[in-house]
């Protein structure tokens, strides 16, 4: 009896863990992927290690048991098919993400739980957001105006120095870092540029349009002059604001999906919301607006273009005809003026065929399809994960290394181009499995199944998001491979996994409800 007690408390304990890795994980994925893996590694031990104490933990099958594990085993047969086995063996840790789903699923045992999880994910991501906004509003960097032809800067070469060539700095690029420490004044550029403050050459980083390269340019060679502007050759400078909001990531695109997620879900939670004019209705109002101006100041079409379908999604499941009619008719202006925004940030508009990255996807698009196609081999198993980087030149990908190395950027080619044909029909079953057990969900959950609480309506809400966020996620990744970031996988399992509670709390209040007697 003694065990069985000291089995129990330390059963507690380990329960507990899990549930902080499972809000360590909410607290820091809109941020950081190193600590969000930990977080996921740690509460996958620990669950394992809780299946060791009395009494042994509950377990639940869920509506998409058979598509996840399907997707993941024909994931891993494509590895025994590889060009590179060991390179798409080391892959199979991304593709393991999905037990995010079950660590979540399994482990959180109240709807209160999934509703804070939910809330912490959205309130963490407003860190990120306000630090985006107030990047936006200082600027950050140099931004050189007027580079004369015998500044240093103009100097500046490509790396890496065994292909190098003159890469000059111009007028309008700014500067980000020079040898990894940030620069935000002319006088601090100037002085890392010296002689004497470091190797023959600096490593400069700098932004021009939509490209970040890190260039060398050569130290000791200032002009003379009284002022930084004059010793580094420029006219002036000014703080830099045409780069792509990041974020706490490294790059804006997976910002910019993860940004359409979590906004996805504030907004799910906000229109269902009964009284909008409460704290809790105008906080979400306010999270909503935050996440939606961090999204626009990526500048990523294909996710702003996702929002705007999860949006209309949303509103057609929760409000009246004349509520949608006139969010429409208030959204033509903000359309115009994104339009406008783009073009004068990226020199693109909505869709532009002289854009590069239009014509840089049609070549890779066009590529991958062919590769695809061309053995059989390559349709049952494809080619392996990763692959394309130690072949892309022998498969004359990338148009023969004229254009960047990278994926299909496309999640429907890529995946079925690495992993083979059945591979995608079984994600494309595990999308349209999550995406009716969402709507049917919503239709379960339009009398909240336990009134007694206060919140009860946020179940309804995360499901709604979920449901708007999935058909953007999807949607953008017809141009993105958003499915390769696993930051933004890692939310989308998360989002699911607290869907699956909601699921399970539902069917399980259903069925009291059945079995209680009728009171006269």
């Amino acid at each position: 009896m003694k065990e069985h007690e000291t089995q129990s408390q330390a059963a507690k304990w380990i329960e507990r863990a899990i549930i902080g890795s499972l809000f360590l994980f909410a607290l820091f994925a809109p941020h950081s992927i190193a600590i969000t893996q930990t977080a996921w590694l740690l509460g996958m031990l620990f669950w394992v290690v809780r299946f060791a104490f009395y009494p042994p933990p509950s377990t639940y099958r869920t509506p998409l048991d058979y598509p996840l594990l399907t997707f993941f085993i024909l994931s891993g047969i494509s590895c025994l098919f590889s060009y590179e086995p060991m390179i798409s063996v080391g892959k199979l840790r991304a593709a393991s993400l999905f037990t995010i789903v079950y660590l979540v699923a399994q482990n959180t045992k109240h709807l209160r739980m999934a509703r804070l999880l939910a809330i912490t994910l959205v309130a963490s991501c407003l860190v990120n957001v306000a630090f985006s906004l107030t990047e936006e509003v200082l600027g950050k960097g140099v931004k050189v105006i007027g580079v004369a032809a015998e500044s240093p800067l103009a100097r500046a070469m490509s790396t890496p120095r065994t292909t190098a060539r003159a890469l000059p700095i111009q007028s309008g690029d700014t500067v980000f870092e020079v040898d990894g420490k940030r620069i935000n004044t002319a006088e601090e550029l100037a002085t890392a540029l010296a002689a004497g403050s470091g190797p023959a050459t600096a490593k400069v980083k700098i932004f021009r349009l939509e490209w970040t390269p890190t260039l060398e340019v050569p130290r000791g060679q200032l002009l003379p002059g009284a002022t930084a502007e004059s010793q580094l050759g420029i006219s002036a400078w000014k703080r830099g604001r045409d780069w792509r909001a990041t974020g706490f990531y490294d790059h804006y695109t997976t910002y910019a999906e993860v940004l359409q997620l979590i906004a996805s879900l504030a907004l799910g939670m906000f229109l269902v919301c009964p009284v909008k004019r409460s704290r809790v209705g105008i906080a979400l109002l306010l999270a909503v607006v935050g996440l939606l101006m961090a999204l626009g100041l990526t500048l990523t079409r294909a996710s702003w273009a996702g929002f705007f379908l999860s949006l209309m999604l949303m509103l057609v499941l929760s409000v009246s005809r004349k509520t949608i009619a006139f969010v429409v008719v208030c959204a033509i202006p903000l359309v115009i003026a994104g339009a406008l925004f783009l073009q004068a940030k990226r020199n693109v508009t909505f869709v532009d065929q002289q854009d590069l990255s239009t014509t840089w996807r049609e070549t890779v698009w066009r590529e991958g399809f062919h590769l695809l196609m061309s053995k059989p081999r390559h349709l049952a198993f494809g080619v392996g994960m990763d692959s394309l980087k130690a072949h892309w030149r022998e498969w004359g990908l990338f148009e023969g290394g004229k254009i960047p190395m990278g994926h299909m950027h496309s999640d429907f080619l890529e995946i079925a181009l690495e992993r083979g044909v059945p591979a995608l029909v079984a994600w494309l079953w595990l999308l349209g499995a999550y995406a009716w057990m969402l709507w049917s969900l919503l239709r379960r959950l339009r009398v909240g199944i336990n009134e007694n609480s206060k919140f009860y309506w946020l179940d309804r809400g995360i499901v709604l998001g979920a449901l708007g966020g999935l058909l953007g996620f999807v949607a953008s990744g017809v141009v993105h491979y958003n499915w390769g970031d696993s930051e933004v996988v890692m939310i989308f399992y998360f989002i699911m996994g607290m869907t699956l509670v909601i699921d399970r709390c539902v069917a399980k209040g259903s069925e009291e409800k059945r079995v209680q007697p009728t009171i006269l």
